[in-house]
């Protein structure tokens, strides 16, 4: 059996990826920095005798570690990471202020770059490869001026260019890395920056809907069981950014 950690998995995407590695006969290692919120999640899985919690926030180098250290000593190995932890929320660019950019850049990308510093030490050690998927967001390539957020956005362009660096410094591990940029996704997240009615903005797409967690989780597993995909951005996004509806 396999192993994969997934970051930020309490709620939405996370649990979704968390759920279906699980269905799959993964052993999950799921992390969220509320613990309340992650028992709650941990309560909800239909099976979970392949999974365990970890609590902690991402930001904190030692948490990565703590995950890494919790996946071989309750099923020897690692083979995944998925790093899904993050906060997003609009504000506009005259507005943002230091503690703004700091709380960005602090959660998503340093926690995503230590997670992965933790993670692909471990993978180099052991000698068989393995995946990283870190999570971007289309707006990255496709700014929208209704939807203000050049801070958040601004961290998670680190992040795609931290997924090719980390590509090109660890292919010849067999340690791929890639980065799946969703679309508008139903999820807590939506309620939590301000969007009521998340159907309402399904014209962004081309194929007209919003995405679910699933679509997200079964890219996921693809990437994670692909061995020949590294570097990429995969934008799942029913068309966000190949064009637009017109009329």
């Amino acid at each position: 059996m396999k192993t994969i950690i997934v970051t930020g998995a309490s709620a939405g995407i996370g649990l979704g990826i968390a759920q279906l590695f699980l269905e799959k006969g993964w052993n999950v290692v799921m992390n969220s920095s509320n613990s309340q919120n992650l028992e709650n999640a941990y309560e909800s899985l239909p099976d979970k005798k392949n999974a365990m919690i970890v609590a902690g926030d991402v930001r904190d180098p030692q948490v990565g570690k703590r995950l890494v250290e919790a996946a071989l000593a309750n099923f020897g190995q690692l083979d995944a990471l998925i790093n899904n932890a993050g906060i997003f929320s609009p504000k506009p660019f005259l507005e943002a202020d230091e503690q703004d950019l700091d709380g960005f850049y602090a959660v998503n990308l340093k926690g995503t770059f230590y997670s992965s510093q933790a993670a692909i030490s471990q993978m180099v050690k052991q000698g068989n490869g393995g995946a990283v998927i870190n999570m971007g967001t289309v707006l990255v390539d496709h700014a929208i001026a209704g939807f203000p957020a050049a801070a958040a956005v601004a961290s998670k362009g680190a992040i795609h260019a931290l997924t090719r660096q980390l590509a090109a410094e660890f292919g010849g591990n067999n340690i791929r890395v890639n980065t799946i940029s969703p679309g508008i996704i139903r999820s807590p997240l939506q309620s939590k920056i301000g969007v009521e009615d998340a159907d309402g903005l399904a014209g962004l797409h081309l194929l007209k809907r919003i995405g679910e967690t699933s679509d997200i989780a079964q890219t996921a597993y693809h990437l994670v069981n692909s061995n020949f995909i590294t570097g990429a951005t995969i934008n799942v996004d029913g068309g966000h950014v190949s064009g637009h509806q017109f009329g």
